[in-house]
């Protein structure tokens, strides 16, 4: 069943095409074959699952292949949009991906379906919180969280709105009060529906949270001591070097440590064309200035004349 290119069957109803590839997907994720339903998962464009209602039905001309009705047991697009999200975060999952599993989550909330029912919006609703907080912070995270707290709903969750505060806002996270506050919501999500949060998730959960606040710390210093960063950070010196120096590897900032003196140094990255910008505004001011202590010299030396002759 594998190999079958139903994808090349053009006489096939479209939602019976999507309906069978789901289930190759399906088969191949309880055979734990994930490289091989991640090519067949490609096959199918989300775009498609998005429903053009003013778009009308072009009539077939003569010559056209006649495209036949689905059966009756093809579960319709919205459904089968919910079933291929769904198989996404299965497949997901397996690496760990929290920011593409918070998008498949995000897709399924966004059905028309699922936002009417607040039995279902709400828990999926918590997942997207939980999920967007586990995701590595980058420009797709950012911009994911950002639209998530202008959602109204959220207004009926507050620790989950305030969850999501916590890592907008520039400051510095407590480990221990977070934690504390929010273990028992971080538990109740075994008993949710979409299945569980996963065994390395409280480890990327304090990850998240460290690297929160070395953005935060590096976004007030400019040069700061080993110490006292390792104090804000609430971590050993150990800890404290071996995070920024991850950080510093995966390009999220600059940043030089002076180990014998024990101080870490921000930088602002700065591209090629600011580089250069700068240095001619530089030489551009240098300029000016010599311009001016010249006259001014001249100046000088005019009125001294002036003087003597007097």
């Amino acid at each position: 069943m594998q190999e079958i290119a139903v994808e090349t069957f053009g006489a096939m109803a479209k939602t019976e095409k999507i309906a069978f590839i789901l289930e190759q997907v399906r088969l191949c994720l309880d055979c734990n074959d994930y490289m091989r339903a991640q090519i067949l998962a490609r096959k199918i464009n989300p775009r498609v699952f998005v429903v053009d209602t003013g778009k009308e039905k072009k009539k077939p001309k003569e010559g056209d292949a006649v495209i036949e009705e689905a059966p009756p047991e093809i579960p319709s697009l919205l459904e089968l949009k919910r079933m291929y999200y769904e198989l996404m975060i299965r497949y997901h999952s397996h690496k760990n991906d929290y920011l593409e599993i918070c998008r498949s989550y995000h897709a399924i909330y966004d059905t028309s379906t699922m936002k009417e029912d607040p039995l279902q919006s709400t828990p999926m609703l918590r997942k997207i919180c939980w999920y967007l907080v586990l995701s590595p912070h980058d420009p797709m995270q950012s911009s994911l969280l950002n639209s998530t707290l202008e959602d109204k709903k959220l207004q009926d969750l507050p620790k989950f709105r305030a969850l999501l505060k916590h890592f907008v806002t520039m400051e510095v996270i407590h480990w221990d009060a977070f934690w504390a506050f929010y273990e028992g919501e971080f538990n109740m999500e075994s008993s949710l529906p979409g299945g569980v949060l996963g065994p390395r998730a409280f480890e990327d959960l304090r990850q998240r949270v460290i690297e929160h606040n070395i953005l935060v710390v590096s976004k007030y210093y400019s040069r700061i001591r080993l110490v006292r960063f390792a104090e804000l950070l609430n971590l050993s010196l150990q800890e404290t070097e071996k995070h920024l120096s991850e950080m510093v590897v995966s390009k999220a900032f600059i940043a030089k440590v002076d180990r014998p003196a024990g101080i870490v140094s921000f930088q602002i990255r700065k591209d090629s064309n600011e580089t250069l910008n700068s240095w001619a505004t530089s030489i551009e001011r240098l300029l000016d200035l010599v311009e001016k202590s010249c006259h001014q010299i001249h100046r000088e030396t005019m009125v001294h004349r002036v003087t003597l002759k007097a």
